[in-house]
């Protein structure tokens, strides 16, 4: 199983739920100290992992970061597209720059990353992917209309990818999340005054995620939609 953005939040709560289960994992993420202590604590518990850090952000190095990954430890059988960043602004006042940064890190890098393991997943006869999206994709917010256009446009490369690839048994899943109680709150360019209380917890999206890929591989779901009880927040 390859993960993106696995060192922290969602992605390190995926990993270590699917390390418990006997998952062999390849992990990616940008922060290397942190994605190494992720590694480490894995690997003391029998878990096979394979590292590469890699700033999805920059398009220029993800192919070669991948491709570290697959020499290392194979074509994996589930790619999880997990990375990306919130970002709060109005639309009207948003810097080009910035929404360039935001649609290269929540889109063109899942792109990226999977067409660098397409090719493994055909070759083995199948495989599943899961995209992890917001319901900001179907409803609008205000000052979260750049990620809501990521997250919709995940959507949409994720229904048309599941029509390309079905008959290579690639099965495709978007994974479409009210708010989670992560750090993308603490970030620079979130800006939210939200009870991170009633928030998901990052364990709630993992167990999801590892129903998902015990699926037997003659069924697809489609969309997966997680909210919290109290509602969008």
């Amino acid at each position: 199983m390859l993960i993106t953005g696995a060192s922290r939040g969602i992605g390190a709560a995926v990993a270590r739920h699917f390390a418990a289960q006997g998952w062999a994992l390849q992990l990616l993420a940008r922060d290397g100290s942190a994605l190494e202590a992720m590694a480490s604590s894995l690997q003391q518990q029998g878990t096979v992992v394979h590292v590469a850090m890699v700033d999805l952000s920059r398009a220029d190095g993800i192919q070669a970061g991948v491709e570290t990954l697959l020499t290392a430890g194979g074509s994996p059988g589930v790619l999880i597209n997990n990375a990306g960043a919130g970002y709060t602004a109005p639309l009207a006042t948003m810097p080009l720059e910035d929404w360039q940064w935001l649609v290269q890190l929540n889109m063109t890098s899942v792109l990226q990353v999977t067409q660098a393991v397409l090719p493994g997943m055909r070759a083995a006869g199948g495989g599943l992917i899961i995209n992890i999206s917001s319901h900001a994709a179907d409803q609008a917010f205000p000052n979260w209309g750049a990620y809501g256009m990521t997250k919709a446009a995940l959507g949409a490369f994720s229904r048309s990818l599941a029509v390309e690839e079905a008959a290579q048994g690639i099965r495709v899943t978007t994974v479409s999340l009210g708010a989670v109680n992560t750090p993308l709150w603490d970030t620079a360019t979130v800006h939210a005054d939200l009870d991170r209380h009633a928030m998901l917890d990052p364990t709630d999206v993992a167990d999801a995620i590892l129903h998902l890929a015990e699926q037997p591989s003659r069924q697809r779901i489609e969309n997966l939609t997680l909210l919290p009880a109290a509602g969008a927040l």
